[in-house]
């Protein structure tokens, strides 16, 4: 069993606001991997249109980056992540793609204190946050659905300002 608790949700769930506010209390915290990769990509000279083609290499891409993240942790260190490796799975499933071996070993493996699981707020697209309302809702339900099968807590985090998101969180850990 680690420390680390995750954040996550559906797109523009308040998933980052949430990690940054906790970061900035003194929490230790992780980036959330996807857009990550999409910033790397498109320093390369990649659009996301290209990036987001190609959703197979994209998804393994991610999962590599989380893995690696993960692995360079302490198990003993509190440390909030925004998303981790099961919203891989759910992204895999919303896409129609057989997992990938190395998620499926890695979802054996996975030993979170808690996921604490945002509700969804209004939908703000931007440059890599490409979903609209029905797959925000769909991807929202996978990722419950996915973290509800694994020996992992779940919390569902209400709609409140950020602060109090933080709070709620806090409260339940």
């Amino acid at each position: 069993m680690t420390h680390w608790y995750v954040i996550t949700g559906g797109p523009s769930s308040g998933k980052t606001t949430t990690v940054d506010l906790l970061r900035q209390r003194g929490y230790r915290t992780t980036i959330e991997d996807a857009r990550h990769y999409i910033d790397l990509q498109r320093l390369g000279g990649r659009s996301v249109e290209e990036i987001r083609s190609r959703q197979g290499e994209f998804q393994r891409n991610v999962l590599a980056l989380q893995l690696e993240q993960e692995a360079a942790l302490e198990p003993d260190e509190v440390v909030f992540l925004d998303r981790a490796v099961p919203d891989s799975l759910a992204y895999y499933r919303f896409l129609g793609l057989e997992p990938d071996p190395a998620l499926i070993e890695a979802l054996a493996h996975v030993r979170y204190r808690k996921a604490f699981v945002m509700d969804l707020l209004p939908l703000h697209p931007d440059y890599a946050r490409t979903e609209d309302a029905g797959a925000q809702h769909r991807i929202h339900e996978l990722l419950l659905e996915v973290y509800r099968s694994l020996p992992i807590p779940v919390v569902l985090v209400p709609v409140l300002p950020p602060e109090e998101r933080v709070a709620f969180i806090l409260d339940r850990l």
